[in-house]
Order: C-alpha cells, then structure tokens, then sequence
C-alpha cells in the first residue's frame, strides 16, 4: 500500500488523469447502457431500412443536405428540431433513423426526441460520412430545386 501512495505522491498528474479518464469512461458507459436509442452501422440501417416502414431524419444544415443524403430523408437541421416536434408527432410510433455528417449531432438529436416521447431511435454510427466510407447510395439535391 506504501508503494501506492509513493507512486500517486510521485506522479500525481498521472494519477489524476487516470481518474479523470476512468471517470469519463464508466459515464460513456452508463449513458450508451441507459439511452433510448440504438447506434447503428451504415448497413444494418440499410438492411432496416429495407424490411420497415423507416423515417430518416438528416439533422445536417441545408447546404451539407444539398451536397449528398440518403434518399428519402427529411432534412431538419438540429438546430431547428425542437420547433419541429409538432410536425413529427405523426411518426412517434414508428422507428426513426437519424444521421448528421459524422455521428455526434444526431446523439443530441436522439435525446431531443427521447424527451419528446419518441420511442424507437436509431442513430446511424459515423453520420454520413461512414455512409460515403461504405460506398452506399447517396442523393443530391440541385440547388435549384
């Protein structure tokens, strides 16, 4: 034990760090455990896409939407998705999948629709760019339309 607190005496921004990583780790793993949405990979949201009635959601700005999306997807951009609510009221029973550009927007996106009483969320891991990454099919949007 005297070997320890020599250590931690020694090396006590180590020690810290360690305890703060520790910390931020055994969070990230409470809150993926206690979340209400499911992450998945670029394919199986295509495989579920596939075989459900599914409703994308792109919570990307306008002008990433315009340069590439995945067909079918409603673009509302994060920022404007809690005045949006009323409007997606018709889809809270059925299963929602939500992308952004690499993954981290739509994690907030999905807690925003949690709260709201959205129950089946599927968020798609590594955003859009994932989606690129494995080659699938993406729609662009002229400017002008």
């Amino acid at each position: 034990m005297d070997q320890y607190i020599e250590f931690i005496s020694n090396h006590y921004l180590l020690s810290l760090a360690l305890v703060v990583v520790t910390y931020l780790l055994i969070q990230d793993l409470l809150e993926s455990a206690l979340s209400k949405y499911t992450s998945l990979s670029p394919m199986l949201a295509v495989t579920k896409m596939n075989s459900d009635n599914i409703v994308i959601i792109d919570v990307r700005e306008p002008a990433e939407f315009i340069n590439g999306h995945i067909e079918a997807a409603m673009n509302i951009s994060l920022g404007k998705l809690s005045e949006k609510l009323p409007s997606l009221e018709k889809y809270k029973n059925q299963e929602i999948i939500l992308v952004c550009q690499t993954g981290t927007r739509t994690n907030t996106a999905c807690k925003t629709l949690a709260t709201a009483g959205f129950e089946q969320l599927f968020s798609i891991a590594g955003g859009m760019q994932a989606w690129e990454d494995s080659k699938l099919p993406m729609q662009i949007t002229s400017k002008n339309s």
